[in-house]
C-alpha cells in the first residue's frame, strides 16, 4: 500500500487525504472511509484525554505528560510569571518510522 507525499496538494496529510487513500487503496466507499478516519482520531484523543498512553506499532507512541509549575517570564515585558501547570501530549517516533525518514 505506497502512495507518494509528492502527489499531496498541501505539504501537510489531512483526515481527508487519508480517507481518500483507504477509498482508493482499500475499496471502502467515502462515507466509510472518512467514518473509519475520524473513529480513530477520536479513540486516540479519548484515550490520551483519560490519562492512557497510546502506542500504534511500527509507527511511535504517544504519552501524555505532566508539567509542573514553573517559573518564566514574558517576552514583551520582561515580568517574570509563573507558568501553570499542564498536561502535554509528546510523540516518539518507532525505530521502524525513524530508519524510513532517515532512508529517504
Amino acid at each position: 500500500m505506497e502512495f507518494s507525499i509528492e502527489s499531496l496538494e498541501t505539504p501537510a496529510l489531512t483526515k481527508a487525504q487519508l480517507a481518500d487513500i483507504l477509498f482508493e487503496k482499500i475499496g471502502l466507499n467515502k462515507r466509510e472511509s472518512k467514518d473509519m478516519v475520524d473513529a480513530f482520531f477520536d479513540l486516540l484523543s479519548e484515550s490520551l484525554v483519560a490519562g492512557q498512553d497510546v502506542k500504534v506499532s511500527g509507527f511511535g507512541n504517544f504519552q501524555v505528560r505532566v508539567k509542573s509549575t514553573r517559573p518564566g517570564r514574558n517576552p514583551r515585558t520582561g515580568e517574570p510569571v509563573e507558568i501553570e501547570a499542564r498536561r502535554v501530549v509528546t510523540f516518539h517516533a518507532s525505530p521502524k518510522l525513524k530508519e524510513l525518514v532517515q532512508s529517504a
